[in-house]
């Protein structure tokens, strides 16, 4: 049904009742208003090709809230068989899943289209695909003859996955107390002046797991991943580097941390003077795309509370989404867990990895279709805007996990960040150019260039182990294949500017934590693991909100 201005009219109360949602997220929906007809309406009639916003079929997953490990995948691939859907090549999924594990929500599974799975964006993001790991590799895994022998395949082949790029563990803060002990931050990562991250205990867990993930460490319980057990340490840093205006927790996912543990970071925030210098708190998490059911219970007011005293406190709460494809966001819970955010002053933005088969489409031939792929772009980002959420940023594939099917050519990456670009207002483009992380610093992809009649890749810091790179843009020769920024080659010379002063820097930062530990009267590093999350999982009791 139309009304006369052509919008289609959605019953959302229909709709709530007949999606299979948690009984108190409708009502909390409901009670506080977060549908509003206009915006569902709105949202719906311009881009219905990504949305479910008028769905009332019964979905296929209901029985549990997750799937988690080779057990949870099986019972998705018997959910599936039930309703006539086979999406095959079980053994080569099954090993991707031992490698890198899997976990998808209910949330998750019922966004997806079944009746087009292979082309559904979602689906590519949480389901192991073929052709993701080496064809000698997954030969190995199925001729394997028991359960055992297949596992030691996968377990062989981790060490091939590359899980600290950018050479993460140089970014391990750590310093003295007054006694001598030297602290050892285990959880944290202080690569830039203005940014501190923390890996905490409680934020180790994720909803789903996406297949590109680059912190797979993190999911796995590797022995070398990142895990922050003492608040209190966190703070004594703080007081003595007066730069970090930026509390980003991470993990994992940040929007498993608990209430309770969260205002026990961010109190001192309110009245200790020495940690004024902390402006914004930012939550890295992905539970808007895989479980917003959560921002909508009862027990999530607690964390609502929080924020409350965050924005009445002059603290900035940054909501850091990763919103890669409209999909994620057109279906009713989380239109509405963003609207509820938003009410507590929460401020949503959105850094966006721009990955080949979920947000960049090839080709039958494998090559990259510019068009398709810049309107996801356009369109996510006019979705942002509608819905009050900061475009902050898009980067590429990071050089780690099975890089080769995510990343597409520089070049083309180019191509659809410039036509994104010109195609959008002013106020709804992404903040900054195209980032890609590498041990230096995130680099930005400005575009081409001339140079003397020769066409080449213009590059500048956006953020750099010495932060005064970031005043210069330099240049590289242009490679119409190359889709790893450190394969790039400069015009002149057999190295970039900054690259003798960052083997001194890198040198410099090993040395200097090896000479502290030398000298240090006492050691304080926390060497606690986190479980492997392959285990099946209880959301109700990891999450305690």
């Amino acid at each position: 049904m139309l009304d006369r201005v052509g919008f289609r009219q959605i019953d959302i109360e229909s709709v709530l009742k007949s999606g299979g949602y948690p009984e108190e997220a409708p009502k909390i929906a409901l009670e506080e208003q977060l549908l509003p007809s206009g915006l569902v309406n709105r949202l719906h009639s311009l881009y219905p090709q990504y949305s479910i916003l008028d769905r009332t079929t019964k979905p296929l997953f209901t029985e549990r809230e997750n799937y988690t490990g080779l057990r949870g995948f099986r019972t998705v691939l018997s959910t599936l068989k039930r309703n006539g859907i086979d999406i095959g090549h079980v053994d080569e999924r099954e090993l991707f899943v031992e490698v890198y594990r899997f976990l998808a929500t209910r949330h998750t599974l019922n966004c997806i289209d079944w009746d087009n799975y292979e082309q559904d964006s979602v689906f590519q993001l949480v389901f192991p695909q073929p052709g993701m790991i080496r064809k000698d590799v997954v030969e190995k895994y199925i001729a394997a003859k028991t359960e055992q022998a297949r596992t030691q395949v996968a377990t062989d082949y981790m060490q091939e996955t590359n899980p600290h790029d950018g050479n993460q563990q140089l970014n391990k803060p750590w310093f003295k107390n007054e006694d001598g002990t030297l602290e050892v931050l285990a959880g944290s990562q202080h690569k830039y002046p203005q940014t501190q991250l923390i890996f905490d205990k409680s934020t180790q867990h994720c909803f789903s797991f996406c297949t590109y993930c680059f912190r797979h460490a993190q999911v796995r319980g590797d022995e070398d991943m990142f895990l922050q057990q003492d608040i209190n340490q966190i703070h004594q840093y703080l007081r003595q580097h007066k730069e970090v205006t930026d509390m980003l927790i991470t993990g994992g996912d940040g929007g498993f941390m608990p209430a309770e543990r969260l205002l026990q970071y961010v109190e001192p925030l309110f009245s200790d003077p020495e940690l004024m210098h902390v402006r914004t708190v930012r939550l890295a998490t992905r539970a808007l795309t895989f479980q917003p059911e959560m921002i909508l219970t009862q027990k999530y007011n607690k964390m609502l509370a929080v924020f409350d005293r965050l924005h009445e406190n002059g603290i900035q709460l940054a909501w850091m989404a990763h919103f890669s494809t409209p999909k994620e966001l057109l279906n009713p819970m989380t239109i509405a867990a963003i609207r509820r955010l938003q009410k507590h002053g929460v401020v949503i933005r959105s850094q966006s990895p721009m990955m080949k088969h979920i947000s960049l489409f090839p080709h039958v031939d494998g090559t990259i279709d510019i068009d398709k792929s810049a309107q996801n772009w356009i369109d996510l980002a006019q979705i942002l805007g509608t819905l009050l959420i900061g475009f902050h940023s898009m980067y590429c594939a990071r050089p780690t996990g099975e890089h080769h099917y995510y990343t597409a050519p520089l070049a083309d990456v180019v191509k659809i960040f410039d036509k994104v670009y010109r195609s959008l207002p002013s106020i709804g483009r992404p903040s900054r150019h195209i980032s890609m992380t590498t041990s230096a610093g995130k680099l930005s992809l400005m575009g081409l260039s001339e140079i003397n009649g020769e066409t080449v890749f213009a590059l500048k810091f956006n953020e750099s182990r010495n932060m005064a790179w970031m005043d210069k843009v330099f240049h590289a020769k242009y490679n119409r294949e190359t889709n790893d920024v450190n394969l790039l080659q400069p015009i002149e010379g057999n190295g970039f500017f900054f690259e003798d002063e960052l083997a001194r820097i890198e040198k410099e930062l090993a040395e200097s934590l090896k000479e502290a530990m030398a000298s240090a009267t006492n050691i304080h590093m926390d060497r606690t693991l986190q479980v492997d999350q392959s285990a099946e999982t209880d959301f109700s009791q990891v999450y305690q909100g």
